[in-house]
Protein backbone atom coordinates (compact mmCIF):
# COMPACT_ATOMS: atom_id res chain seq x y z
CA UNK A 1 0.00 0.00 0.00
CA UNK A 2 1.44 3.33 -0.76
CA UNK A 3 0.60 6.81 -0.20
CA UNK A 4 -1.87 8.67 -2.23
CA UNK A 5 -2.28 12.02 -0.85
CA UNK A 6 0.05 14.24 -1.81
CA UNK A 7 1.00 16.78 1.30
CA UNK A 8 1.36 13.07 3.50
CA UNK A 9 3.49 11.83 0.86
CA UNK A 10 5.36 14.76 1.15
CA UNK A 11 5.93 14.15 4.32
CA UNK A 12 6.49 11.01 4.35
CA UNK A 13 9.64 12.13 2.22
CA UNK A 14 11.07 14.51 4.89
CA UNK A 15 10.30 12.16 7.44
CA UNK A 16 12.53 9.58 5.84
CA UNK A 17 15.32 12.58 4.65
CA UNK A 18 15.42 13.69 8.55
CA UNK A 19 15.97 10.30 10.15
CA UNK A 20 18.17 8.48 8.02
CA UNK A 21 18.86 4.81 8.99
CA UNK A 22 15.52 4.51 11.08
CA UNK A 23 13.65 1.87 9.61
CA UNK A 24 11.60 1.07 12.36
CA UNK A 25 10.54 4.82 12.77
CA UNK A 26 9.99 4.99 9.14
CA UNK A 27 7.49 1.82 9.22
CA UNK A 28 5.34 3.35 11.73
CA UNK A 29 4.83 6.34 10.53
CA UNK A 30 4.18 5.40 6.91
CA UNK A 31 1.45 3.16 8.52
CA UNK A 32 0.14 5.81 10.32
CA UNK A 33 -0.20 8.53 7.59
CA UNK A 34 -1.39 5.72 5.21
CA UNK A 35 -4.42 5.31 7.98
CA UNK A 36 -4.62 9.58 8.24
CA UNK A 37 -5.76 9.38 4.59
CA UNK A 38 -9.01 9.81 4.65
CA UNK A 39 -8.92 12.07 7.85
CA UNK A 40 -7.23 14.91 6.12
CA UNK A 41 -9.81 14.87 3.32
CA UNK A 42 -12.51 15.42 5.72
CA UNK A 43 -10.66 17.62 8.45
CA UNK A 44 -7.63 19.64 6.42
CA UNK A 45 -7.51 21.79 9.44
CA UNK A 46 -5.33 19.01 10.53
CA UNK A 47 -2.82 19.96 7.77
CA UNK A 48 -3.20 23.75 7.77
CA UNK A 49 -2.71 23.75 11.62
CA UNK A 50 1.03 22.06 10.92
CA UNK A 51 -0.57 19.09 13.85
CA UNK A 52 0.59 16.37 11.41
CA UNK A 53 3.74 18.20 11.24
CA UNK A 54 4.21 18.05 14.68
CA UNK A 55 2.94 14.91 15.37
CA UNK A 56 5.71 13.39 13.80
CA UNK A 57 8.62 14.97 15.47
CA UNK A 58 9.34 14.41 18.99
CA UNK A 59 8.77 17.14 21.59
CA UNK A 60 12.25 16.09 23.11
CA UNK A 61 14.97 13.50 22.57
CA UNK A 62 17.37 12.67 25.82
CA UNK A 63 20.74 10.45 24.88
CA UNK A 64 23.47 10.12 27.42
CA UNK A 65 25.85 7.91 28.41
CA UNK A 66 25.84 5.35 30.83
CA UNK A 67 29.44 4.48 32.90
CA UNK A 68 29.14 1.32 35.00
CA UNK A 69 31.41 -0.66 36.87
CA UNK A 70 31.21 -4.98 36.16
CA UNK A 71 31.81 -7.09 38.62
CA UNK A 72 35.70 -7.71 37.61
CA UNK A 73 36.11 -3.68 38.22
CA UNK A 74 35.77 -2.94 35.01
CA UNK A 75 34.56 -0.12 33.54
CA UNK A 76 31.81 -0.20 30.64
CA UNK A 77 29.98 2.60 28.98
CA UNK A 78 26.29 1.53 27.18
CA UNK A 79 24.23 4.35 25.75
CA UNK A 80 20.87 5.49 26.81
CA UNK A 81 17.48 6.90 25.42
CA UNK A 82 14.43 8.66 26.22
CA UNK A 83 12.52 10.06 23.50
CA UNK A 84 9.26 12.44 25.20
CA UNK A 85 7.55 12.29 21.99
CA UNK A 86 3.88 14.08 22.97
CA UNK A 87 2.19 15.21 25.72
CA UNK A 88 -0.60 17.19 24.59
CA UNK A 89 -2.78 14.66 26.68
CA UNK A 90 -0.99 13.47 29.50
CA UNK A 91 2.21 13.45 30.82
CA UNK A 92 4.73 11.16 28.72
CA UNK A 93 4.60 7.55 29.76
CA UNK A 94 5.96 4.25 27.79
CA UNK A 95 8.30 2.01 29.00
CA UNK A 96 12.34 1.77 29.25
CA UNK A 97 13.89 -1.12 27.25
CA UNK A 98 17.23 -2.75 28.12
CA UNK A 99 18.38 -4.59 24.71
CA UNK A 100 21.42 -5.30 22.67
CA UNK A 101 19.05 -4.20 19.44
CA UNK A 102 18.45 -0.47 20.75
CA UNK A 103 19.07 2.46 19.19
CA UNK A 104 17.89 5.69 18.73
CA UNK A 105 15.30 4.81 15.81
CA UNK A 106 13.78 1.95 17.91
CA UNK A 107 13.20 4.37 20.80
CA UNK A 108 11.80 6.59 18.63
CA UNK A 109 9.29 4.07 16.72
CA UNK A 110 8.20 3.01 20.27
CA UNK A 111 7.38 6.39 21.14
CA UNK A 112 5.18 7.39 18.30
CA UNK A 113 3.36 4.17 18.97
CA UNK A 114 3.15 5.21 22.14
CA UNK A 115 1.37 8.08 21.53
CA UNK A 116 -1.39 6.40 20.13
CA UNK A 117 -1.70 3.68 21.98
CA UNK A 118 -2.09 5.95 25.19
CA UNK A 119 -4.47 8.05 23.52
CA UNK A 120 -6.81 4.69 22.70
CA UNK A 121 -6.84 3.80 26.69
CA UNK A 122 -9.02 6.74 27.19
CA UNK A 123 -6.61 7.91 29.99
CA UNK A 124 -4.75 11.25 29.99
CA UNK A 125 -1.40 9.86 29.20
CA UNK A 126 1.00 11.37 26.60
CA UNK A 127 3.61 9.07 24.64
CA UNK A 128 7.71 8.09 25.19
CA UNK A 129 9.75 5.08 25.39
CA UNK A 130 13.32 4.88 26.59
CA UNK A 131 15.99 2.57 27.25
CA UNK A 132 19.58 1.32 26.53
CA UNK A 133 21.99 -0.97 24.17
CA UNK A 134 22.49 -2.49 28.16
CA UNK A 135 21.87 -6.28 28.18
CA UNK A 136 21.09 -7.66 30.99
CA UNK A 137 21.70 -11.52 30.30
CA UNK A 138 24.14 -13.14 32.04
CA UNK A 139 24.74 -10.04 34.64
CA UNK A 140 25.09 -10.39 37.75
CA UNK A 141 22.22 -8.73 40.13
CA UNK A 142 24.78 -6.38 41.43
CA UNK A 143 26.04 -5.46 37.74
CA UNK A 144 22.39 -4.69 36.56
CA UNK A 145 22.10 -2.79 39.88
CA UNK A 146 25.22 -0.78 39.05
CA UNK A 147 24.13 0.06 35.43
CA UNK A 148 20.43 0.67 36.64
CA UNK A 149 21.56 3.44 39.04
CA UNK A 150 23.80 5.10 36.92
CA UNK A 151 21.18 5.08 33.95
CA UNK A 152 19.03 6.57 36.96
CA UNK A 153 21.22 9.08 37.95
CA UNK A 154 20.89 10.80 34.23
CA UNK A 155 17.28 10.21 33.59
CA UNK A 156 15.94 11.25 36.81
CA UNK A 157 16.75 14.81 35.78
CA UNK A 158 13.91 14.71 33.09
CA UNK A 159 11.55 12.63 34.54
CA UNK A 160 8.75 13.04 37.24
CA UNK A 161 4.81 12.25 38.62
CA UNK A 162 3.57 14.66 36.33
CA UNK A 163 6.49 15.11 33.47
CA UNK A 164 7.00 11.66 32.51
CA UNK A 165 6.70 8.14 34.21
CA UNK A 166 8.68 5.12 32.68
CA UNK A 167 7.78 1.76 33.06
CA UNK A 168 8.63 -2.02 32.30
CA UNK A 169 9.76 -3.25 28.53
CA UNK A 170 12.06 -5.82 27.05
CA UNK A 171 14.68 -6.60 29.67
CA UNK A 172 13.11 -4.16 32.83
CA UNK A 173 11.45 -6.48 34.58
CA UNK A 174 10.79 -5.96 38.50
CA UNK A 175 14.24 -6.18 39.69
CA UNK A 176 15.45 -3.35 37.12
CA UNK A 177 12.49 -1.17 38.21
CA UNK A 178 13.33 -1.65 41.44
CA UNK A 179 16.95 -0.50 41.46
CA UNK A 180 15.69 2.39 39.48
CA UNK A 181 12.87 2.94 41.47
CA UNK A 182 15.49 3.38 44.23
CA UNK A 183 17.71 5.54 42.73
CA UNK A 184 15.51 8.18 42.20
CA UNK A 185 13.91 8.17 45.45
CA UNK A 186 17.96 8.80 46.43
CA UNK A 187 18.69 11.31 44.36
CA UNK A 188 15.59 13.44 44.42
CA UNK A 189 14.45 12.68 48.18
CA UNK A 190 10.73 11.95 47.83
CA UNK A 191 8.62 9.19 47.61
CA UNK A 192 6.58 9.71 44.50
CA UNK A 193 4.26 7.53 41.68
CA UNK A 194 7.48 7.97 38.73
CA UNK A 195 7.71 4.77 37.54
CA UNK A 196 5.22 1.96 37.26
CA UNK A 197 5.76 -1.68 37.51
CA UNK A 198 6.69 -1.00 41.02
CA UNK A 199 6.85 -4.09 43.28
CA UNK A 200 3.43 -4.74 45.51
CA UNK A 201 5.76 -3.36 48.88
CA UNK A 202 6.38 0.12 47.44
CA UNK A 203 3.32 1.30 45.33
CA UNK A 204 2.92 -1.19 42.79
CA UNK A 205 -0.26 -2.17 41.30
CA UNK A 206 -1.61 -6.01 41.62
CA UNK A 207 -2.86 -7.25 38.26
CA UNK A 208 0.09 -4.86 36.28
CA UNK A 209 2.38 -7.75 35.89
CA UNK A 210 -0.60 -9.81 34.04
CA UNK A 211 -2.34 -6.47 32.24
CA UNK A 212 -0.98 -6.80 28.65
CA UNK A 213 -1.37 -10.31 27.98
CA UNK A 214 -4.49 -10.14 29.76
CA UNK A 215 -5.80 -7.11 27.91
CA UNK A 216 -4.69 -8.85 24.56
CA UNK A 217 -7.20 -11.66 25.12
CA UNK A 218 -10.07 -9.04 26.31
CA UNK A 219 -9.00 -7.54 22.97
CA UNK A 220 -9.18 -10.32 21.27
CA UNK A 221 -12.38 -11.84 22.52
CA UNK A 222 -14.15 -8.91 21.62
CA UNK A 223 -12.90 -8.78 17.91
CA UNK A 224 -13.66 -12.69 17.82
CA UNK A 225 -17.25 -12.21 19.63
CA UNK A 226 -18.31 -9.58 16.98
CA UNK A 227 -18.30 -11.96 14.46
CA UNK A 228 -19.81 -15.09 15.99
CA UNK A 229 -16.31 -16.35 16.87
CA UNK A 230 -14.97 -16.97 20.37
CA UNK A 231 -11.37 -18.41 22.16
CA UNK A 232 -13.38 -21.30 23.55
CA UNK A 233 -12.53 -23.94 22.34
CA UNK A 234 -9.57 -22.56 19.70
CA UNK A 235 -5.93 -23.75 19.30
CA UNK A 236 -3.76 -21.05 20.40
CA UNK A 237 -0.04 -20.08 19.11
CA UNK A 238 1.96 -17.70 21.36
CA UNK A 239 5.12 -15.86 20.62
CA UNK A 240 7.78 -15.14 23.04
CA UNK A 241 8.07 -16.17 26.85
CA UNK A 242 8.27 -13.21 28.69
CA UNK A 243 5.44 -11.35 30.70
CA UNK A 244 3.06 -10.58 28.38
CA UNK A 245 3.23 -14.09 26.78
CA UNK A 246 2.65 -15.79 29.52
CA UNK A 247 -0.26 -13.89 30.63
CA UNK A 248 -2.01 -14.32 27.42
CA UNK A 249 -1.41 -17.68 27.52
CA UNK A 250 -2.93 -17.79 31.11
CA UNK A 251 -5.71 -15.98 30.26
CA UNK A 252 -6.73 -17.24 27.06
CA UNK A 253 -6.18 -20.88 28.85
CA UNK A 254 -9.02 -19.45 31.31
CA UNK A 255 -11.03 -18.43 28.52
CA UNK A 256 -11.41 -22.31 26.96
CA UNK A 257 -8.50 -22.08 24.84
CA UNK A 258 -5.72 -24.61 24.28
CA UNK A 259 -2.16 -22.50 24.22
CA UNK A 260 0.29 -25.24 22.08
CA UNK A 261 3.04 -23.12 21.83
CA UNK A 262 5.49 -20.24 23.02
CA UNK A 263 9.22 -19.35 21.51
CA UNK A 264 12.27 -17.03 22.69
CA UNK A 265 15.42 -15.95 20.55
CA UNK A 266 16.59 -19.62 20.11
CA UNK A 267 14.17 -21.46 19.24
CA UNK A 268 10.37 -22.83 20.17
CA UNK A 269 8.52 -25.13 21.89
CA UNK A 270 5.08 -27.14 20.91
CA UNK A 271 3.58 -29.58 22.97
CA UNK A 272 0.31 -30.98 21.31
CA UNK A 273 -1.53 -31.21 25.67
CA UNK A 274 -1.68 -27.95 25.94
CA UNK A 275 1.44 -25.60 27.28
CA UNK A 276 1.52 -26.17 31.32
CA UNK A 277 2.07 -22.84 32.28
CA UNK A 278 3.27 -23.71 36.01
CA UNK A 279 6.20 -25.12 34.30
CA UNK A 280 6.97 -22.42 32.49
CA UNK A 281 6.64 -19.66 34.98
CA UNK A 282 9.31 -21.78 37.12
CA UNK A 283 11.29 -21.45 34.21
CA UNK A 284 11.24 -17.94 32.63
CA UNK A 285 10.17 -15.90 36.20
CA UNK A 286 12.02 -17.83 38.84
CA UNK A 287 14.46 -19.65 37.22
CA UNK A 288 15.52 -17.10 34.53
CA UNK A 289 16.44 -19.89 31.63
CA UNK A 290 15.89 -20.85 28.30
CA UNK A 291 12.92 -22.45 26.82
CA UNK A 292 13.92 -25.32 25.66
CA UNK A 293 13.94 -26.61 29.75
CA UNK A 294 10.57 -27.16 29.22
CA UNK A 295 11.53 -30.59 28.03
CA UNK A 296 12.61 -31.35 31.47
CA UNK A 297 9.19 -31.35 32.64
CA UNK A 298 7.40 -32.67 29.95
CA UNK A 299 9.14 -35.43 27.69
CA UNK A 300 6.35 -35.45 25.29
CA UNK A 301 6.72 -31.68 24.16
CA UNK A 302 9.01 -30.72 20.99
CA UNK A 303 12.08 -28.42 20.83
CA UNK A 304 12.67 -27.09 18.04
CA UNK A 305 15.74 -24.13 16.95
CA UNK A 306 14.99 -20.88 15.01
CA UNK A 307 11.79 -18.80 16.66
CA UNK A 308 10.45 -18.08 13.37
CA UNK A 309 8.85 -21.96 12.84
CA UNK A 310 6.78 -21.39 15.59
CA UNK A 311 4.35 -19.91 13.19
CA UNK A 312 4.21 -23.03 11.05
CA UNK A 313 2.09 -24.63 13.55
CA UNK A 314 -1.20 -24.82 12.68
CA UNK A 315 -3.62 -22.57 14.55
CA UNK A 316 -6.94 -20.78 15.03
CA UNK A 317 -5.70 -17.58 16.68
CA UNK A 318 -2.13 -16.59 16.52
CA UNK A 319 -0.84 -14.19 19.34
CA UNK A 320 2.80 -12.93 18.19
CA UNK A 321 4.00 -11.37 21.56
CA UNK A 322 7.65 -11.69 20.78
CA UNK A 323 9.36 -8.21 19.25
CA UNK A 324 8.96 -6.25 16.47
CA UNK A 325 8.17 -7.42 12.56
CA UNK A 326 8.55 -11.89 13.75
CA UNK A 327 6.22 -12.26 11.36
CA UNK A 328 7.14 -11.61 7.84
CA UNK A 329 4.94 -12.13 4.49
CA UNK A 330 6.13 -15.92 4.60
CA UNK A 331 5.02 -16.60 7.91
CA UNK A 332 1.87 -14.49 7.31
CA UNK A 333 0.86 -16.90 4.27
CA UNK A 334 1.49 -19.85 6.17
CA UNK A 335 -0.85 -18.79 9.14
CA UNK A 336 -3.13 -18.22 6.66
CA UNK A 337 -2.82 -21.28 4.67
CA UNK A 338 -3.23 -23.42 7.90
CA UNK A 339 -6.40 -21.58 9.01
CA UNK A 340 -5.92 -19.26 10.97
CA UNK A 341 -9.14 -16.88 11.59
CA UNK A 342 -7.74 -13.92 14.11
CA UNK A 343 -4.40 -12.48 15.18
CA UNK A 344 -3.56 -10.34 17.79
CA UNK A 345 -0.22 -8.16 18.32
CA UNK A 346 1.02 -8.97 21.82
CA UNK A 347 4.38 -7.79 20.84
CA UNK A 348 4.89 -3.74 19.59
CA UNK A 349 4.60 -3.82 15.63
CA UNK A 350 5.43 -7.69 15.41
CA UNK A 351 4.00 -8.02 12.17
CA UNK A 352 5.70 -6.42 8.83
CA UNK A 353 3.34 -4.40 6.42
CA UNK A 354 3.39 -6.71 3.92
CA UNK A 355 2.30 -9.46 6.74
CA UNK A 356 -0.48 -7.42 7.65
CA UNK A 357 -1.72 -6.76 4.09
CA UNK A 358 -1.74 -10.64 4.08
CA UNK A 359 -3.74 -10.92 7.03
CA UNK A 360 -6.38 -8.09 5.98
CA UNK A 361 -6.24 -9.15 2.51
CA UNK A 362 -7.41 -12.75 3.61
CA UNK A 363 -10.13 -11.48 6.05
CA UNK A 364 -8.17 -12.50 8.95
CA UNK A 365 -9.44 -10.44 12.19
CA UNK A 366 -6.08 -8.38 12.77
CA UNK A 367 -5.81 -6.58 16.16
CA UNK A 368 -2.77 -4.30 15.67
CA UNK A 369 -0.59 -3.99 18.69
CA UNK A 370 -1.07 0.03 19.61
CA UNK A 371 -4.99 -1.00 20.28
CA UNK A 372 -4.60 -4.89 21.04
CA UNK A 373 -1.78 -4.65 23.82
CA UNK A 374 -2.27 -1.23 25.26
CA UNK A 375 -3.80 -3.01 28.29
CA UNK A 376 -0.15 -2.71 30.20
CA UNK A 377 0.01 0.68 29.92
CA UNK A 378 -3.39 1.33 30.57
CA UNK A 379 -2.75 -0.75 33.66
CA UNK A 380 0.53 1.69 34.34
CA UNK A 381 -2.03 4.36 34.27
CA UNK A 382 -4.61 2.82 36.61
CA UNK A 383 -0.95 2.11 39.19
CA UNK A 384 -0.55 6.66 38.83
CA UNK A 385 -4.10 6.77 39.89
CA UNK A 386 -3.64 5.04 42.91
CA UNK A 387 -0.48 6.33 43.60
CA UNK A 388 -1.77 10.02 43.98
CA UNK A 389 -4.47 8.39 46.04
CA UNK A 390 -2.32 7.28 48.17
CA UNK A 391 -4.72 3.92 48.02
CA UNK A 392 -4.54 0.43 46.41
CA UNK A 393 -6.98 -1.27 44.35
CA UNK A 394 -7.98 -5.19 44.42
CA UNK A 395 -6.69 -7.77 41.78
CA UNK A 396 -10.09 -7.98 40.66
CA UNK A 397 -10.94 -4.32 40.79
CA UNK A 398 -8.12 -3.15 37.93
CA UNK A 399 -8.83 -6.22 36.23
CA UNK A 400 -12.61 -5.26 35.94
CA UNK A 401 -11.34 -1.86 34.66
CA UNK A 402 -8.75 -2.93 32.42
CA UNK A 403 -11.36 -5.48 30.66
CA UNK A 404 -13.58 -2.73 30.00
CA UNK A 405 -10.70 -0.28 28.69
CA UNK A 406 -9.79 -2.77 26.32
CA UNK A 407 -13.42 -3.50 25.20
CA UNK A 408 -13.92 -0.02 24.67
CA UNK A 409 -10.39 0.20 22.58
CA UNK A 410 -11.95 -2.42 20.31
CA UNK A 411 -15.52 -0.58 20.05
CA UNK A 412 -13.56 2.88 19.59
CA UNK A 413 -11.27 1.68 16.79
CA UNK A 414 -14.11 -0.35 15.25
CA UNK A 415 -16.18 2.24 14.65
CA UNK A 416 -13.21 4.81 13.83
CA UNK A 417 -12.53 2.41 10.40
CA UNK A 418 -16.22 2.12 9.62
CA UNK A 419 -17.02 6.30 10.32
CA UNK A 420 -14.07 6.74 7.48
CA UNK A 421 -14.98 4.20 5.48
CA UNK A 422 -12.62 1.44 6.08
CA UNK A 423 -15.42 -1.01 8.54
CA UNK A 424 -13.66 -3.91 10.08
CA UNK A 425 -9.67 -2.61 9.23
CA UNK A 426 -8.91 -1.90 12.98
CA UNK A 427 -5.25 -0.63 11.62
CA UNK A 428 -7.02 2.09 10.21
CA UNK A 429 -9.59 2.37 13.41
CA UNK A 430 -6.65 2.44 16.05
CA UNK A 431 -4.69 4.89 14.41
CA UNK A 432 -7.40 7.28 13.84
CA UNK A 433 -9.13 7.05 17.02
CA UNK A 434 -5.55 7.22 18.87
CA UNK A 435 -4.86 10.34 16.21
CA UNK A 436 -8.16 12.51 16.76
CA UNK A 437 -7.94 12.56 20.37
CA UNK A 438 -4.54 13.51 20.01
CA UNK A 439 -4.67 16.29 17.55
CA UNK A 440 -7.85 18.02 18.42
CA UNK A 441 -6.02 18.30 21.98
CA UNK A 442 -3.15 19.91 19.68
CA UNK A 443 -5.21 22.28 18.11
CA UNK A 444 -6.31 23.48 21.28
CA UNK A 445 -2.89 24.33 23.13
CA UNK A 446 -2.06 26.17 19.47
CA UNK A 447 1.29 26.20 17.74
CA UNK A 448 3.30 24.76 20.36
Amino acid sequence: MSLKNEYLKELMARVEKRNPAEPEFHQAVREVLESLEPVVEKRPEFVTSGVIESLVEPERIIKFRVPWVDDNGKVQVNRGFRVQFNSAIGPYKGGLRFHPSVYEGIIKFLGFEQVFKNSLTGLPIGGGKGGSDFDPKGKSDMEVMRFCQSFMTELSKHIGADTDVPAGDIGVGAREIGYLFGQYKRLRNEFTGVLTGKGLTYGGSLARKEATGYGLCYFTEEMLNEKGKSLKGATVVVSGSGNVAIYAAEKATELGAKVVALSDSNGYIYDKNGIDLDAVKQIKEVERKRIKEYLNYHKDAEYHEGCKGVWTIKCDVALPCATQNEIDEESAKILVANGVTAVGEGANMPSTPEAIETFISSKVLFGPAKAANAGGVATSALEMSQNSMRYSWTFEEVDAKLKDIMVNIYKNASSAAKEYGHADNLVYGANIAGFLKVAESMLAHGVV
